[in-house]
């Protein structure tokens, strides 16, 4: 085990657990802001309880996605310090608005949120979530587009061996975050909505009486999950194609990893199902293909051929050289990585989409049987850990991808680590932030599942009890 390996493990792992929560709580937060403006809008109290209830499980999202976001924020000082010298000029700004703005929104209005019911009008209740959200989107804006100049880098100059920004306008207009941030938007709105349907499956699965009251909230939450993730899945898959066009021109290497082409390929071009690349013999075992397919996918025509990864490597070496600091360069990626990551992907995308247009049809209000199918319920239920996933598998396609730099074609990985960390300082860290995490997961797997004990109307009922006989509520003495 070598520092460079275990830094970026640790990276990985604090990267992809706070990713966990990411997209969980934008997606929940807007679902919950659509059922309260459905609140407001009919003045039906059934929306009201069920605005309250899946905002729990917002809240939850929302507490344990900071603390893991404060977590990997120390990665930077601690085993990225070199990293942290050579983008903290561009890093700066985006983290400083995320922290000063964006975070700030949040913390503030969910405070307002949590405690005005039926304290403030409606109308500004409902402006305080939508408020939450907007500060969750832009929180995502501000660290995407630090993530996009990693990918493609825009705006700057170099200064004493330092990338200094010299363009702001230049980095939020960058190409790659336009497509980066799309698709990770609306897969988060799809998680949301997978999270949200899957765990009113969960409640209807139960084996015991449910009150009718109890039965139609769970019945509207699911009508409403599954159109948004109709929807937002549609959406996700339209967005992803559009970022696949702009990589094949920007990140030819990556794209041509997703789809394990070495060679470049004749036109047009058929397209792998499934395979194992081999890293050695640059072959692909057992692999099934689709004449043309690829063609399709890449270029929307019967026609095209796809560029290999052999031939992409000798131009890379070309354009940067076979050694950069004394270090022999490899400009390949972790192909089978990326080419099982693209299709568990959009894999998940499609199925998800599928599932949502077969729920739609069993809840139709001429013929809800969704609801008396107990195989369909557990399908709905066992996806509701897909959207993680899915996400997961995204993230890996994304930083993978740019691999050997951590900021594409300036500053490589090996580049990037703390010239004074070691090897037992490595694996300790690791070790107890991998334990930290468990922790952390137990707790809100637990949180969670207390909280699915109660139901929408009961718990709104317990809630009105404890304000009652608040000792310090007006009126009490």
């Amino acid at each position: 085990m070598d520092i460079v390996s275990l830094a970026r493990f640790q990276f990985a792992m604090t990267t992809v657990f706070h990713f966990f929560f990411v997209p969980f709580t934008i997606g929940t937060g807007l679902v919950v802001a659509i059922m309260e403006s459905m609140y407001v809008h009919t003045n039906n109290p059934s929306y009201k309880k069920m605005t309250k209830f899946w905002g729990n499980i917002f809240m939850l999202s929302f507490a344990v996605g900071v603390v893991t976001g404060l977590i990997q924020e120390f990665q930077f000082g601690m085993n990225w310090s070199d990293y942290s010298r050579f983008m903290g000029d561009i890093f700066g700004a985006p983290l400083a608005f995320e922290a000063l703005l964006s975070f700030f929104i949040e913390s503030t209005f969910i405070g307002l949120w949590v405690f005005t019911w039926d304290r403030v009008k409606k109308g500004l209740h409902l402006f305080f979530m939508w408020m939450i959200v907007f500060g969750t989107m832009t929180s995502a804006l501000w660290i995407l587009s630090a993530n996009s100049f990693m990918q493609h880098p825009v705006g700057f100059t170099v200064r004493n061996g330092r990338a200094e920004m010299v363009d702001f306008g230049a980095l939020l207009s960058n190409p790659q975050l336009m497509f980066e941030y799309s698709h990770v938007l609306l897969t988060a709105v799809l998680t949301g909505a997978t999270i949200i349907t899957g765990l009113a499956a969960f409640q209807l699965l139960k084996k015991r009486a449910l009150s009718d009251e109890n039965k139609l909230i769970y019945h509207k939450t699911m009508r409403l999950g599954l159109t948004l993730m109709l929807i937002f899945s549609l959406g996700a898959i339209v967005a992803g194609d559009m970022q696949m066009q702009y990589l094949i021109k920007e990140q030819p290497m990556k794209f041509a990893a997703t789809e394990a082409v070495y060679k470049t390929t004749k036109s047009p071009a058929p397209w792998t199902v499934v395979g194992i690349a081999d890293t050695k013999t640059h072959q692909v075992k057992g692999k099934v293909e689709i004449p043309a397919m690829l063609s399709v996918l890449s270029y929307h025509k019967l026609s095209g051929s796809v560029e290999g990864m052999e031939e992409i490597n000798a131009q890379l070496e070309k354009k940067y050289g076979t050694h950069i600091d004394g270090q022999k360069m490899n400009y390949y990626v972790p192909v089978n990585t990326l080419f099982w990551s693209f299709r568990v992907m959009c894999g998940f995308g499609a199925l998800l989409a599928l599932v949502s247009i077969v729920g739609l049809v069993m809840t139709r209000k001429s013929k809800p049987t969704l609801y008396n199918h107990r195989w369909m319920l557990w399908v709905l239920a066992i996806l509701t850990f897909s959207p993680f996933l899915a996400n997961t598998a995204g993230w890996f396609i994304t930083e993978f991808g740019r691999a050997p730099w951590t900021v594409y074609g300036l500053f490589t990985i090996a580049q990037s680590v703390s010239p004074n960390v070691s090897v037992a300082s490595l694996l300790t860290s690791n070790i107890v932030y991998f334990i930290l995490f468990t922790v952390l997961a137990i707790i809100l797997i637990v949180l969670i599942v207390r909280f699915l004990r109660n139901d929408p109307v009961e718990w709104d009922e317990a809630q009105a009890d404890k304000k009652a006989t608040d000792p310090f509520a007006k009126g009490a003495f």
